[in-house]
C-alpha cells in the first residue's frame, strides 16, 4: 500500500487531540493526587502525544524514554516485539506511567507491562496509549488510559507513521482502501 498525503482523510483533528488530551491528563492528575511519577515514553511513535500529555500533568514528574519495534515498513505488525533500547532506571517504588501511541494486537503492550512487572517492584504501573485497536487485540491486554478507539483503519499522523514518515501530521489521518 502507498499512502500519500493528498490521499488522507482526517480521524482525529489537532483540536479532537488537544482536547482529548487535556481530558486523560485531568484524570491521571486526579489518580496520582501530586505524587511523583515517571512517565515511559515508548518511542518513536508516542513522542508527540507524550509530550503534549506530560505538558498538563501537575506533579514531580520524569521522563524516561524505550525502543521497540514491531511494525517495520509495513502497515501491519509483525508480530514479533524488537526491544531496540530499553534501557530504564530502577523504577523500583515507582509511579510508572507507560505512553504509547497505539495499541492494535496488544502484543507490544504485554511485552512492556511483563517487563515492567518481571523487573520492577513499581508502586504503580499504569499504561496509556492514544489509541485502542480493540478489533484487532490478539492477547488479553487492556490499557488503564486511551485517546480514542479506532476501528481496522491503518493510521498515520500525530506520532505514528508509514514507513517513517508522516509523524509530523498535526492530526491523524487515514486511508480509504
Amino acid at each position: 500500500m502507498e499512502i500519500k498525503i493528498e490521499d488522507l482523510k482526517i480521524l482525529f483533528s489537532e483540536e479532537q487531540l488537544q482536547n482529548r488530551i487535556k481530558e486523560l491528563a485531568n484524570d491521571m492528575n486526579k489518580f496520582y493526587n501530586g505524587e511523583e511519577v515517571v512517565a515511559v515514553c515508548v518511542l518513536k511513535g508516542a513522542v508527540m502525544f507524550a509530550i503534549d500529555l506530560v505538558k498538563h500533568l501537575d506533579m514531580p514528574l520524569q521522563m524516561e524514554f524505550i525502543r521497540l519495534s514491531s511494525y517495520g515498513s509495513s502497515t501491519t505488525t509483525s508480530g514479533k516485539v524488537n526491544a531496540v533500547d530499553i534501557k530504564l532506571p530502577d523504577l523500583n517504588g515507582k509511579n510508572v506511567l507507560i505512553i504509547e501511541d497505539i495499541v492494535d494486537t496488544g502484543l507490544t503492550a504485554k511485552f512492556l507491562l511483563d517487563f515492567m512487572h518481571c523487573n520492577f517492584n513499581a508502586k504503580s504501573i499504569k499504561f496509556c496509549s492514544l489509541l485502542d485497536k480493540k478489533v484487532t487485540r490478539k492477547v488479553d491486554v487492556e490499557p488503564d488510559y486511551y485517546g480514542f478507539e479506532v476501528d481496522n483503519k491503518f493510521v498515520v499522523g500525530y506520532g505514528l507513521d508509514y514507513d517513517g514518515y508522516y509523524r509530523n501530521l498535526r492530526y491523524i489521518g487515514y486511508k480509504e482502501v
